[in-house]
């Protein structure tokens, strides 16, 4: 609540004092296309006409900035990043770095479109632009509670299943190409889930305030990552005071069976929205196929967390219910009618079947299929929480 009440005081501060940020003389049309509009309002000239005044509003080519540079950067670093990841992890035959890695990408990729973004003739100085602030610091709390959490998850738990077949544990023939391949899937989704703000940070856009649009989608955001913080901080203490109930229905667990997983996604559909203002088409965001490019960042984080195993909520529903049903059936069962499995709110219940096979994701695959065949492997797998 503190973080939401900081973003929301300085938000405030932004769009209220708008000489705390004045415009910058080279802004995206620059020196002289400014100096030429002014030269037209102060003297007598006849009115351009309509057409002609369309002509020339869409023959500006607004300076590009460092956008290719910051993107070309960030995705060569990305994937470098990874590759040496997976020669090291591989090594040494561990996984620990997996997570690891992950995080730091991010936080590498914060930190290098803030300043190549900012070094480009015509760009708005970083520490000038309250947009590229706002975003940059937030996803860095985002990413950097996501390196904390996963590396500390990985100290509890010795270790992550999900690599032991991959990397030749327990006897098995190591497989380095399918685990390089996991490596650079990870590459894949730090790169598209960091499209919006690369957009934000490469942009020469100078807008010293924020719009209403902007503020919403800000304190959304900032509340998707803060949902994410705190869902992932009640069930890690709950796994610390011995898994009472079996499964965990503290605070925000009560109204939403993954709300991590929601903050996480929710985060990057509100990240996404904001950057439309950072567009430096002159028609608007909704003609930029680069802002439309950041659309892949919820939509591929989505198709991650909602269908693909080993990760998620494939690797948390399913099969993996076992333990849930063979210990608390009526209890468990009772959960999943009640609550939610995204979004949290309370009279899930009452939601008709087909809006949760739909709109609520809440799809049939989830559900639990016993199968003496594989009960035991169900029940190495479901040791393993998400």
């Amino acid at each position: 609540m503190r973080v939401l009440i900081g973003i929301t005081t300085i938000l405030a501060a932004f769009s209220n004092n708008a000489s705390a940020f004045p415009p910058a003389n080279n802004s995206i049309l620059g020196k002289q296309n400014s100096s030429t509009f002014h030269r037209t309002i102060d003297s007598n000239q006849p009115a351009i006409p309509p057409n002609q005044q369309r002509k020339s509003i869409t023959s500006i080519q607004p300076k590009m900035g460092n956008q290719a540079l910051v993107y070309t950067t960030a995705l060569a670093t990305t994937f470098g990043v990874q590759t040496i990841g997976f020669l090291a992890a591989y090594a040494l035959k561990t996984e620990t770095f997996y997570d690891i890695f992950g995080g730091l990408n991010y936080l590498i990729l914060a930190v290098i479109s803030a300043v190549l973004g900012a070094s480009g003739e015509g760009a708005l100085a970083w520490i000038d632009d309250p947009r590229k602030i706002l975003v940059t610091v937030l996803f860095a709390v985002s990413r950097g509670w996501l390196l904390l959490f996963l590396a500390w998850r990985a100290h509890e738990r010795k270790g992550d299943s999900r690599f032991d077949e991959v990397l030749g544990k327990g006897g098995g023939t190591p497989q380095p190409m399918r685990f390089f391949v996991f490596w650079m899937v990870q590459a894949f989704w730090v790169m598209l889930v960091s499209m919006p703000m690369l957009f934000v940070n490469s942009s020469n856009v100078n807008l010293p305030t924020f719009s209403g649009y902007d503020f919403g989608w800000a304190i959304l955001f900032a509340g998707g990552v803060l949902t994410e913080i705190i869902a992932d901080i009640q069930k890690a203490v709950w796994v610390k005071r011995g898994r009472q109930g079996t499964f965990c229905q503290d605070g925000i667990w009560k109204y939403s069976r993954h709300p991590n997983y929601f903050g996480e996604i929710f985060q990057w559909w509100c990240l996404f929205a904001f950057s439309y203002s950072s567009s430096q088409n002159p028609l608007g965001g909704w003609a930029d196929p680069l802002w439309w490019a950041g659309i892949v960042s919820p939509l591929f984080t989505m198709q991650i967390l909602l269908t693909m195993q080993p990760t998620g909520i494939c690797n948390a529903e399913g099969r993996n219910l076992k333990r849930y049903y063979d210990k608390c059936k009526e209890r468990y069962v009772k959960y999943r009618e009640n609550t939610s499995i995204l979004i949290p709110f309370v009279g899930y219940s009452r939601v008709p079947q087909f809006l949760k096979r739909t709109l609520f994701f809440d799809f049939e695959r989830y559900e639990y299929r016993p199968s003496s065949s594989n009960s035991a492997e169900d029940s190495s797998i479901a040791k393993k929480d998400e």
